[in-house]
């Protein structure tokens, strides 16, 4: 089974206090939204304290184009990628010492905030001496569940190459998305709920003799759900002014009908059950979001109580986020054996499962 070795995680320079987005977000949409002051209860009741964000919150203020935000992020990514892959690899709370960057076989680099033609990941190799040999795969477009699949894709590639280290880095910087002159209820919600974060993994095959300085969780296997006609549960509207978010109030109910079923499959398939997980690792999409894997997967609150304290700190930074839940569980003390699981949910509409195992 491959193994998540090290993890790491990166948060952007202006840590916002929800009540002042909130304030911020009435002046911008001020006379623009009808019932304005009722919908803006979704800053409050979303139980989200703090956000980081890439700008200062005054920099929306002022009107930005396409390119001058597209400009930032690939600036911005490349920067919080070569920061969280550097403390990815010197983690010693993890490993016993740091891993050079020479010897990392492929990185698997998840985004969907921002476009570059190359790839993130190229314009990082520029930073960082890795193997110019080294296998780039940029995964785009899966929001919130790009980090669980790409630690999927990284189990995949381990399995076909036993002796890989591979890197599985999530940047997305959602605050230079949102759109001022968008009245949408989906753009409001957005702004209540999305914020910016960087997260890295190491994940090692069968091959590879790393060892650990704490048990950390080894991949099972993985399974991937997608769902016919759902273009339009979540995602982006591209305009010519940038990406508008799409974001439908069908997602709880979507994941209490959908979700249930999936994840029953998939556990029988590994002749195992609901009740035996000890660790649930849910990326927090949202309060309500919570809530529906609560009811459909039967599980206690204390069971998601890391993601709330996630989402609590930090919001939805869509692919990363689900990586930040990970690193509380590995950072907690986890008996061998422990048994875990990894959901998360995203664009297609899609659900990207993992089944973990905390061993030595």
């Amino acid at each position: 089974m491959p193994k998540i070795a090290s993890i790491s995680t990166y948060n952007p320079p202006y840590a916002l206090e929800q009540s002042n987005i909130e304030k911020l977000t009435k002046e911008l949409f001020k006379d623009k939204i009808a019932q304005l002051e009722r919908l803006l209860t979704v800053f409050e009741n979303g139980d989200i304290e703090t956000r980081y964000f890439c700008v200062p919150l005054e920099w929306h203020q002022t009107e930005h184009s396409f390119e001058e935000r597209n400009n930032i992020y690939i600036e911005l990514a490349t920067k919080y990628s070569v920061e969280v892959i550097q403390a990815c690899l010197q983690n010693t709370t993890f490993l016993q010492k740091a891993i050079p960057s020479e010897e990392i076989d492929a990185i698997i680099f998840v985004s969907s905030t921002g476009i570059s033609t190359p790839s993130i990941d190229a314009r990082v190799m520029n930073y960082l001496p890795f193997s110019d040999r080294m296998k780039r795969i940029p995964l785009w477009g899966l929001g919130c569940a790009g980090g669980a699949a790409g630690i999927s894709r990284a189990f995949d590639y381990c399995k076909a190459h036993p002796s890989a280290k591979v890197l599985v880095v999530c940047v997305e910087l959602c605050s230079l998305t949102f759109q001022p002159n968008d009245y949408s209820k989906s753009n409001l919600i957005g702004a209540s709920l999305f914020a910016d974060g960087a997260a890295c993994v190491l994940v090692c095959g069968d091959n590879v003799n790393l060892p650990n300085n704490n048990p950390v969780p080894h991949i099972v296997d993985t399974a991937s759900k997608w769902m016919p006609n759902s273009e339009n549960v979540m995602g982006w509207n591209i305009k010519n002014n940038g990406l508008h978010v799409v974001f439908s109030k069908s997602i709880p109910s979507i994941i209490s009908s959908w979700l249930g079923p999936f994840i029953d499959e998939f556990l029988t398939e590994q002749n195992f059950s609901k009740d035996q997980l000890i660790n649930f690792v849910a990326h927090p999409g949202g309060k309500k979001v919570l809530q529906a894997y609560e009811e459909t997967l039967q599980l206690e609150e204390k069971q998601t109580s890391i993601s709330k304290d996630v989402l609590k700190k930090h919001g939805n930074m869509s692919s990363p986020t689900v990586l930040y839940v990970l690193e509380q569980f590995m950072l907690k003390e986890n008996n061998k054996d422990d048994l875990g699981l990894l959901v998360a949910l995203g664009p297609g509409f899609c659900g990207e499962a993992i089944l973990l195992n905390w061993g030595d």
